[in-house]
């Protein structure tokens, strides 16, 4: 089964666009390879509104979303995960509304704005999920968490995968979901470990195959009008590419960087290093599977092989 993308995308940077009644949406000027043309930057609601991604630090970004803000304010700032394209903004906002910033955090506690982070939080491990990259949330959720503003009440629903502290965002109101980088309509997301993990990304795919979401808002490219069957054939590209992954290493091919250059022949070679940590990722989901196993040569080099 193949995905098929849409990468049709009308929009003029950091114009506010009207989505539906509570949506609006500013898109960052920040394209690159993997943020397709830009951060997606969601205002939620009317009046006292949440921001949703406030995106990069940049001065036409915060300046668009602020000013399309003319005699409303933030009174909440969602981050859906902490790579450095989807939060940075946040700063500015804070400081002009005095909003408080919301993502997920192992630690579900408040913290007073402002405060700087102590040595206990720094130096959280990844076992604990947290990715350090500069941003600590005011108020940690979890999964289930609600979150209720003046006019829209947001449900957390935790996907990790694409990241470690990946949190989607589902606005009860319209039936729709802020699916971050998780599910995208332009590409499929990469997985990098330690932060990203095959396995929970497979599970997080599973949890949203068994909602009943209407609509996708994602953090890149166009919303998503009918996802379930879009998250299906995502479920079964990662399935394909396990199984060519499988086949690569029946055939005598045992490193990753001679089997992305195969399977991946199809995409820019300056692709193939995001494609090897994906599919370093997908290596350690098989080999937790116990369908895979490795031994590491003089160079340090891993040889995968099957088991059995």
């Amino acid at each position: 089964m193949s995905i098929t993308f849409n990468k049709y995308f009308e929009f003029e940077y950091e114009k506010v666009e009207r989505l539906s009644p509570l949506v609006r949406r500013i898109v960052a000027h920040n394209p690159n390879y993997f943020t397709f043309y830009g951060t997606n930057t969601y205002i939620v609601g009317t009046g006292e509104v949440a921001v949703v991604d406030p995106g990069p630090d940049l001065e036409e970004h915060v300046t668009a979303i602020a000013d399309s803000l003319e005699g409303e304010t933030i009174s909440h700032i969602l981050v859906t995960h902490t790579h450095y394209d989807h939060w940075p903004a946040y700063s500015y906002l804070q400081k002009k509304f005095g909003a408080k910033t919301y993502g997920f955090h192992p630690k579900k506690s408040e913290r007073k704005i402002g405060a700087s982070r102590s040595a206990a939080e720094r130096s959280l491990s990844t076992q604990e999920r947290f990715e350090i990259s500069g941003f600590m949330p005011d108020v940690g959720v979890e999964h289930g968490s609600v979150i209720e503003g003046e006019n829209w009440t947001i449900e957390c629903v935790f996907t990790p995968g694409h990241a470690s502290d990946h949190m989607c965002y589902r606005l009860k109101e319209e039936n729709a979901l802020f699916s971050g980088d998780h599910i995208m309509g332009w590409s499929t997301s990469v997985i990098s470990p330690p932060s990203g993990n095959m396995k929970e990304y497979m599970e997080s795919l599973d949890l949203l195959l068994h909602r009943n979401d209407g609509h996708y808002w994602p953090a890149h490219g166009p919303g998503i009008p009918d996802p379930i069957p879009y998250v299906q054939s995502f479920v079964q590209h990662r399935k394909e590419r396990f199984d060519q992954i499988l086949a690569q290493i029946r055939m005598g091919v045992h490193t990753i960087p001679e089997m992305v250059a195969d399977i991946y022949r199809d995409i820019s070679p300056m692709l193939h290093p995001a494609a090897e940590r994906s599919t370093l990722a997908a290596m350690e989901y098989l080999i937790e599977k116990g369908l895979v196993d490795f031994q590491t040569d003089s160079g340090n080099t891993r040889m995968y092989h099957l088991t059995g």
